[in-house]
This record gives structure tokens, sequence and C-alpha cells, in this order.
């Protein structure tokens, strides 16, 4: 019975087919510099975003399960969803460059593109 169990709570983890999933994880080992780092990033989860080459931005739907941010700091794991049109899906599948980042007020980064080799495997993940 744990088994099951186990399988019901991954399986919304799972792509399906028009979608992209992933785990966002905030890593810092010193407690105080953690403590001080998910105050200030509160909401983060709500500014990822990946973007294939021609389309605009996708917008990560965050921690679909709870909420997981407190008035006083973030959770330093969160679960995204990227829903993607059916053009951006074919666009993928024929080589379209992705771009992803983040856009916080407190941490900004961007990787344009990802790449080649992580693309062709967030492809193989598409309908």
């Amino acid at each position: 019975m744990a088994h099951q169990e186990e399988l019901q709570a991954y399986i919304p983890l799972i792509p399906d087919g028009r979608n992209w999933k992933a785990t966002l994880m905030l890593e810092y080992d010193d407690p105080v510099q953690r403590r001080t780092a998910l105050a200030r990033l509160i909401g983060i989860e709500d500014h990822v975003w990946v973007q294939v080459a021609g389309f605009e931005r996708v917008q990560a739907i965050a921690d679909e399960d709870l909420d997981r941010d407190t008035p006083d700091k973030t959770s330093s794991v969160h679960f995204l969803r990227f829903e993607l049109a059916g053009a951006m899906c074919e666009a993928v599948k024929a080589g379209a460059d992705i771009n992803a980042g983040i856009a916080h007020a407190h941490y900004s980064h961007t990787l344009c593109p990802i790449p080649s080799f992580i693309r062709d495997s967030l492809a193989k993940d598409l309908d």
C-alpha cells in the first residue's frame, strides 16, 4: 500500500504531453543565510519562465498542491508547471531554442538558450 501512496504523490510531477514540470529548489547550507534569503525571495516561484524561440514567455504555474509561502518566507522547494501551446510544442520538437529564467526583484537569472541536449530531452516529453 505504501508504494501506491508514493506513486500517487509523484504522478502529478510527470509531464503529460503539453507541459513541462520542474522542481525549484533554493538551497543554502548556512541556516542564517537560508533564513535571510528565503525571506527576500517570497514569491520567486511566480517569476520563473520559459520561452520557446519565436513565442511569448510562459510563466510557471506554481505550487498547485498547496501554498508554500508564509508571510515571513518562501519555501525552499516549489513545484512548477509550464503549459505550452501546440505550436510551441511543434517548434521545440523541430529544434527551436528554449530560453529560461527567473525575474524576481531579489534574484534574476536568464539562460539563453538552454543547452541543446537539455532542449532535446525536453522535446521528448511533448506529444
